[in-house]
C-alpha cells in the first residue's frame, strides 16, 4: 500500500472543514475540530477536553511504566505538578545555553560532508543534530543514537494510518503490543541511566530530574522515566521534521529563499511559517469530561475529540491567503507546538536548532537543492525521512 502524501492530508482536511469547524459524528461517538478559534478554545480548556487517555488502551505493563511519568497526557494537578518538576531542570536560560554547542555540533557534522555535491539533510544533519543536543543535555551517550532513532521509527512509523482510523484500532491490543518492545527497551535503558545519576549525580538533566523538587515532592525513577522518554523522542523528532520541511519550502519557494538569505534577520519568521504549514504533528487527542458545545456544536461527555492542528492553522479566518508560504507573515498565532497548559516544553530548543541550522546552511552554501524526499506517514507526522540535496558551496567557504 503506498505511503498517503502531505497533498492528500491537505486536500481531506479542507473538505472536511467545508462541512464545519466542529464536526460530531454519532455513530463513532468522536468530534473533528478543524477551526484555530475552536481548537484553540478546545485545548485551553483541560477541564472540559482531558488529556489523561490511559482507561481507553488495555493494560500493558510497559505501557503503563512509561505512562507514570508522561504528563503530556495528564490533566492538572498532577500535570502541574510534575510540569514544575521538569520545568526546573529545562529553563529557558539552559536551552539559551546551549546555543555554542548547538552550533558547534551542527558545524561539526557539515564539515564531514565539506567538499560534497551531494548529501542526505536528514541523515547527515536534522536528524544527528537535535538527538545529540538532547542526548548530552540529558546525559546520556549520544552515540547511542541509532538506537534512539530506531525507537521513534518504531512508534512513529505507521504506513496505515489514515483519516478513519479511530482512536480503538489506535488503542488496540495488537497496536499496543506492537508498541511494546520498543516500549520496553526504551523503558530499560533510561531506568540504567536514571539509577546511575541516583547514586551518582552529574551535570545533566536526568541528574537535574532526580533532585528536582515541587510542593515537597521528588519524582520517583519510574516517573522520569516518562519524563526522559518523551524529551528525547519529541526532543529530537520535532526539529528534524521542521528543519527539513523549512528546506523543502524554501527550494519550493525560491523567491522566499532568496529573501531570506538576503534578509537573515527573516529567518525566524520563516521557520515559524514553515511550522504552519507543515504543522509536525498534524492532531492531538482529547476526551470530554462533561456534555458541552464546541464551535457551536454539541458534543457529549466521553466523547473522542480529534484536534486538527494541521487544518486549523490554514484557516482563512485567521490567517491570510492560508495556503501561501509567507516569510513576512506576522503576527503567526499558529498552534504547531499546541496550545494552554500542554503547549510543548521543548518549542524553543526546537526553535533555536532550527535556526542555528539553517543560517550555517544558508551561509556555507550558495545553493541547496532537492533532489527527492521520502516522508513519513503525514496521518502520523509531516516529516521527511530522506532528503537527498545537492549543494553549491558559497565562496566564503571555499576561501
Amino acid at each position: 500500500m503506498p505511503t498517503p502524501t502531505l497533498t492528500e492530508l491537505h486536500a481531506w482536511l479542507e473538505r472536511s472543514r467545508r462541512q464545519g469547524s466542529v464536526q460530531y459524528h454519532q455513530g463513532e461517538h468522536s468530534c473533528s475540530v478543524l477551526g484555530h478559534p475552536e481548537a484553540v478554545a478546545v485545548l485551553a480548556d483541560p477541564a472540559t477536553y482531558s488529556s489523561d487517555l490511559g482507561d481507553l488502551r488495555p493494560r500493558q505493563e510497559d505501557l503503563d511504566l512509561f505512562e507514570r511519568g508522561n504528563f503530556v497526557r495528564m490533566d492538572p494537578p498532577r500535570h502541574d505538578t510534575l510540569r514544575r518538576l521538569v520545568g526546573q531542570a529545562f529553563t529557558p536560560r539552559v536551552v539559551a545555553g546551549l546555543e555554542p554547542r548547538i552550533a558547534e555540533v551542527a558545524t561539526g557534522l557539515l564539515d564531514e560532508v565539506a567538499g560534497e555535491r551531494r548529501f542526505d539533510l536528514i541523515e547527515d544533519l536534522a536528524y544527528p543534530l537535535p538527538v545529540i543536543v538532547i542526548a548530552e543535555l540529558l546525559g546520556i551517550p549520544a552515540t547511542d543514537r541509532p538506537l534512539f532513532r530506531t525507537w521513534a521509527d518504531r512508534l512513529f512509523e505507521r504506513s496505515d494510518a489514515g483519516p478513519d482510523e479511530s482512536l480503538a484500532r489506535l488503542t488496540s491490543p495488537e497496536r499496543m503490543e506492537a508498541a511494546a518492545p520498543a516500549v520496553r527497551e526504551m523503558n530499560g535503558y533510561l531506568l540504567e541511566h536514571i539509577r546511575a545519576r541516583r547514586s551518582a549525580p552529574r551535570e545533566d538533566l536526568i541528574s537535574r530530574l532526580v533532585l528536582a523538587e515541587a510542593d515537597g515532592e521528588r519524582l520517583v525513577d519510574e516517573e522520569i522515566v516518562g519524563f526522559a522518554g518523551v524529551l528525547l523522542l519529541a526532543g529530537h523528532v520535532t526539529t528534524t521534521a521542521t528543519l527539513g520541511n523549512t528546506v523543502l519550502c524554501l527550494d519550493a519557494h525560491p523567491g522566499a529563499a532568496a529573501e531570506v538569505r538576503a534578509e537573515p534577520p527573516l529567518l525566524p519568521t520563516a521557520i515559524e511559517e514553515v511550522i504552519r504549514l507543515y504543522t509536525p504533528f498534524p492532531r492531538l487527542v482529547r476526551r470530554t469530561t462533561t456534555d458541552t458545545t464546541a464551535g457551536g456544536t454539541a458534543v457529549p461527555a466521553g466523547a473522542i475529540v480529534m484536534i486538527w492542528l494541521a487544518a486549523a492553522n490554514r484557516d482563512g479566518r485567521v490567517f491570510t491567503d492560508p495556503d501561501r508560504f509567507d516569510p513576512h507573515r506576522s503576527p503567526n498565532p499558529h498552534l504547531g507546538f499546541g496550545h494552554g497548559l500542554h503547549f510543548c516544553l521543548g518549542a524553543p530548543l526546537a526553535r533555536l536548532e532550527a535556526r542555528v541550522a539553517m543560517e550555517l546552511l544558508l551561509r556555507r552554501y550558495s545553493e541547496i537543492a532537492v533532489e527527492s524526499a521520502e516522508y513519513r506517514n503525514p496521518w502520523v507526522m509531516v516529516s521527511p525521512t530522506r532528503l537527498p540535496v545537492t549543494v553549491s558551496e558559497s565562496r566564503a567557504t571555499v576561501s
